[in-house]
């Protein structure tokens, strides 16, 4: 048990962290079997992320007048506990204040292992444990709730984190006690943190926007996204045996990693079609830049800085408002450019349906339910198949109809793609200022 300890505290970080976006892949199911829109279901990222950021600092603070490992178990089984309501809410609302309380206990858990992970590793390699625990969970969550979405259900993204943190409890009460940290020091790291601020709402479009238009616009199923969307974790992990091969000054490998982000997110925003094949560099260019950047602007913000929980507050606040302001920025702006797709998207269908050789009678059935489909999508990109499966078709017709069907799907599949197209621009912009604060000309110090 003693060895699983810090082991154990290492994935408890991830979990947290990972569940700022491992309900990505599962938001069209969650969505469609609470009854939600797309504007209410975004809250389920946005909440976690928002309590996560708020609370982060205040709970650092707390750490200084007691015991961490109290508060890190208190954490972890309020995080746990939350994970089992998640798993079994009713209605979308009940989700979201579900989220809240698995925020409030993340925020616990995450600055607390900080400090137990170094009791038991030491300086060095605890907080360079905790850090990669972070990227590794920020950069897996979407792929592992994709799987777990398809292979059982979105409530099982819940269900299989309860028995991993019930087993950190224990793990963070074993740790022994830890001594009394000096005063405070040491000012925030303004820098280093509003980068990491800026970057968490550029990511926030590719691994938020990127699933929807991949589950919701093209069509495609949880474990195709969620296997497609696997090329980012694998390009981060690959960041950085390539920086240490390359061996770049830390401000050097930052930059690039902000722009290598900007430029994935402009690739992701010109796909000439709805071919999977497209992504795939777009991906590889974010997960490099992902990782160069965040687990070395998080030593950067952290580095020598005592107390070191509050600083690591001050880097999940960062974190987590910046995804949170990258949802507030994103999700009114293709939501928007969904609504304007419409229009013409209705009147390319309404020619193909007229141009279709079909009885006239039938193509007022389908136009008539495809009108219904499209009438009821409530901000979501309609399921045209329905409207071909309640047809009464004479058999000699079906194969006209199906290509007529596949005709209408590349129809909305070019629309949900200029749809996206604008928030995909954005978060290319916001690397872009994240790489303006790493190359701005530092002030220099009165001597």
């Amino acid at each position: 048990m003693r060895r699983a300890v810090a082991p154990l505290l290492a994935v408890t970080v991830a979990l947290v962290l990972a569940d700022s976006a491992v309900v990505t892949l599962a938001l069209p199911d969650i969505l469609a079997e609470l009854d939600a829109t797309v504007g209410q279901v975004a809250w389920v990222l946005i909440s976690f992320n928002l309590v996560l950021g708020l609370c982060a600092v205040p709970t650092a603070i707390w750490f200084d007048r007691a015991q961490p490992r109290i508060f890190t178990a208190v954490g972890i089984a309020v995080f746990a506990g939350a994970s089992a309501w998640c798993a079994v809410a009713g209605s979308i609302d009940v989700l979201v204040v579900a989220r809240c309380v698995q925020a409030l206990g993340g925020a616990l858990a995450l600055v607390g292992c900080l400090e137990l992970m170094v009791a038991e590793w030491g300086e060095r390699r605890g907080v360079a444990a905790w850090v990669t625990a972070g990227v590794v969970g920020t950069a897996v969550g979407p792929v592992a709730g994709g799987l777990l979405t398809q292979a059982i259900s979105w409530e099982a993204i819940f269900v299989v984190q309860v028995p991993f943190a019930a087993l950190a409890v224990p793990a963070a009460l074993a740790v022994r006690a830890v001594p009394v940290l000096p005063p405070d020091r040491h000012r925030p790291a303004v820098r280093p943190n509003l980068t990491l601020a800026l970057l968490s709402a550029a990511l926030t479009a590719a691994l938020f926007l990127l699933v929807l238009l991949l589950v919701e616009g093209w069509g495609r199923s949880p474990a195709t996204a969620a296997l497609t969307v696997s090329v980012v974790p694998v390009a981060a992990l690959a960041a950085r045996p390539l920086a240490r091969l390359l061996r770049p000054s830390p401000e050097v490998e930052v930059a690039v990693g902000c722009f290598l982000i900007a430029g994935g997110l402009v690739g992701l925003a010109i796909p000439p079609s709805a071919e999977l094949f497209w992504t795939v560099a777009p991906q590889a260019l974010v997960g490099l830049g992902l990782g160069l950047t965040i687990d070395r602007l998080t030593a950067q913000a952290m580095e020598l800085r005592l107390p070191r929980a509050r600083h690591a507050g001050w880097t999940i606040g960062a974190r987590h408002v910046g995804v949170v302001v990258g949802l507030a920025i994103l999700t009114p702006v293709f939501t928007a450019d969904l609504q304007d797709a419409q229009e013409p998207a209705q009147e390319a269908i309404a020619s193909l349906v007229l141009d279709a050789p079909l009885r006239a009678e039938d193509k007022i059935s389908i136009a008539r339910a495809l009108g219904d489909e499209l009438t009821q999508q409530r901000g979501q990109i309609p399921d045209l198949h329905r409207a071909f499966a309640a047809a009464n078709l004479d058999p000699a017709e079906r194969p006209a109809a199906a290509e007529l069907e596949r005709d209408l799907d590349a129809q909305l599949e070019g629309a949900a793609t200029r749809a996206f197209r604008d928030s995909f621009l954005i978060g290319a912009g916001l690397a872009l200022v994240a790489l303006l604060t790493v190359i701005a000309p530092r002030r220099r110090r009165a001597s």
